[in-house]
């Protein structure tokens, strides 16, 4: 009998490293749980967490992503009320323009240390620790 387990899904924060003070890319989801998020969704079946990532971004922003980093798991059985998700979150880099698409009804740049908008799931602790590691570079393990 095979296991039941939280669904996987991959995110990446996505710096603009070429413009004045790196903001990062956040979409405004056209589906619930509304608000503003970080790029991303759910592995398929075939496809590994690195590359689900970049295929999310990349369909969710139109941005082709290099990831830098992982910087956490996020696994808590609350953060998406549609269902236990556990979710790797990654750090990445992309130039160009970025333009709404996919499951993203809008698209803008923040300043991750300043944002005033609703978040969806559990992004703002996810941001939050996001701004510890470029802060500071202390990854900080999710419990």
């Amino acid at each position: 009998m095979k296991p039941v387990t939280p669904l996987l899904t991959a995110d990446v924060i996505i710096e603009m490293p070429l413009i004045d003070d790196k903001p990062i890319v956040l979409i405004d989801r056209k589906y619930e749980p509304y608000g503003w998020a970080i790029p991303g969704g759910f592995v398929e079946v075939g496809e590994t967490v690195a590359t689900a990532a970049r295929r999310e971004a990349l369909e969710e922003t139109s941005l082709e992503v290099e990831l830098k980093v992982l910087l956490g798991i996020y696994s808590d059985p609350k953060r998406d009320f549609r269902g236990h998700t556990a979710c790797s979150v990654f750090v990445g880099t992309a130039t160009g323009k970025p333009v709404a698409a996919d499951d993203a009804k809008d698209i803008a740049l923040f300043d991750p240390f300043n944002i005033d908008v609703e978040l969806a799931f559990d992004h703002r602790q996810i941001l939050d620790d996001y701004c510890l590691y470029r802060r500071e570079g202390i990854i900080k393990l999710p419990l």
